[in-house]
């Protein structure tokens, strides 16, 4: 009997291969296993990835609705409190004609202690004519305080008006009097406007009057137009004089 033809050899060879077919199977069958496993542990992470970016999101969402919920300062009403500064400060600013009184005060005080200096007897009078202060000064004599044709009254009048700028820190166009110079000089002055217009409208041509103080100036500039003619002022202090030019 040949090999072949024993039944014991190929009951044995196909028990063999059954076996190898079952541990090749079984192999197979853990390696399938392992790597649903390892899939499935990337799908578990990418799922708690995603998780975490939403909560991030919905996170950054809510800070974001928490922060438009916040309130937002009214414009309208900062301005309305600016506005009610704005009134407050004004109302707090002294009025035009307190100030004016406050520059005659300044002005008074300074003059008193100058009479004092010089041991001059003299009363001192305020007032506010239109956008101005005036302070007269009246005394039994006080020609030395008006000089050749007011002069030393000019000096002063400026020194005063330091002595209120010094105080208030603000310009001031106070006039001073002494003795009722000024008043004087004003009927003056109308006098000679007068005169100097009525040669001017029958000559046709222009006339130019004597040197003049600023106040004397003043005066002319004022008769002349209030007549409906026109004035100017040329030539430099203290030879500055009115000129009146015809219609």
């Amino acid at each position: 009997m040949t090999e072949h033809d024993d039944p014991t050899v190929d009951t044995d060879a196909s028990e063999a291969a059954a076996e190898q077919a079952a541990a090749e199977e079984a192999a197979a069958e853990e390696a399938a296993a392992e790597e649903a496993s390892a899939e499935e542990a990337v799908t578990e992470e990418a799922a708690a990835e995603e998780e975490s970016s939403h909560a991030a999101t919905a996170d950054g969402e809510n800070a974001s609705d928490e922060a438009s919920e916040e309130p937002v300062a009214d414009s309208g009403d900062e301005s309305a409190e600016g506005a009610a500064g704005a009134d407050q400060d004004e109302s707090e600013r002294p009025s035009k004609i307190e100030r004016l009184e406050r520059e005659g005060d300044i002005a008074a005080d300074y003059l008193e202690e100058l009479l004092d200096i010089a041991d001059l007897d003299g009363d001192l009078d305020m007032d506010v004519e239109g956008d101005r202060a005036i302070v007269s000064v009246v005394g039994a004599d006080l020609s030395q305080l008006v000089g050749r044709d007011g002069e030393v009254l000019e000096a002063l009048q400026e020194l005063t008006r330091l002595a209120v700028f010094r105080e208030t820190g603000e310009r001031s166009r106070l006039m001073l009097d002494v003795s009722g110079y000024r008043a004087q000089r004003r009927e003056e002055l109308v006098a000679v406007a007068a005169q100097a217009i009525e040669r001017v409208r029958e000559s046709g041509g222009r006339e130019a009057l004597d040197p003049m103080s600023a106040f004397e100036r003043k005066v002319v500039h004022d008769e002349v137009a209030a007549a409906g003619l026109v004035s100017e002022s040329e030539g430099a202090e203290p030879r500055r004089f009115v000129v009146i030019l015809p219609e």
